[in-house]
């Protein structure tokens, strides 16, 4: 059965983001591939985050997150966060970013964003979710054209940074 249903995974292509958090002083950011709107009304978002990941250790002392949409153009941001590990490297030195609400880092070269109050959280394995109430938001004007944020085909070479 894994092997059919990882058959139906591998057919699958769609955003990835950047997923901030600030507890106090310390900040953290990783990239996440499980992530979408959960509900229309009330609006809701979930991210799920992985318990392996230095992200989520501090995202579970947060009440706010922020989830950001990269540009295609901007592989790098994706290397950052999902390739490095908070553990061992500062990510806010290397990018442009501003404080949020809470200190949450609001990254200066994402193609969209929001901040998310968290609701809820939940373990589903070896990730947790987190249920986000969208309070702030950043987005270009809706258009018909495509979008250009980086998703889960563009990132397939990035190793993730926190361990296994």
């Amino acid at each position: 059965m894994e092997s059919q249903f990882d058959a139906f995974v591998s057919l699958l292509d769609y955003p990835v983001y950047v997923v901030t958090a600030a507890a106090g002083p310390e900040l953290a950011g990783c990239l996440v591939g499980f992530a979408g709107q959960c509900s229309i009304e009330p609006p809701r978002f979930a991210v799920w985050i992985s318990k392996a990941n230095h992200t989520y250790g501090v995202a579970s002392r947060c009440d706010t997150l922020a989830v950001h949409l990269i540009p295609r153009k901007r592989h790098d941001l994706a290397e950052l966060f999902g390739g490095q590990s908070g553990d061992s490297a500062d990510k806010f030195a290397a990018v442009a970013w501003t404080p949020g609400p809470s200190g949450v880092p609001v990254l200066a070269d994402a193609e969209a964003w929001f901040l998310g109050r968290v609701l809820d959280h939940a373990d589903w394995g070896d990730h947790v979710g987190f249920l986000l109430e969208p309070v702030s938001t950043r987005a270009p004007a809706p258009t018909t054209a495509p979008t250009t944020a980086l998703a889960l085909r563009d990132v397939s070479d990035i190793d993730a940074g926190h361990p296994a």
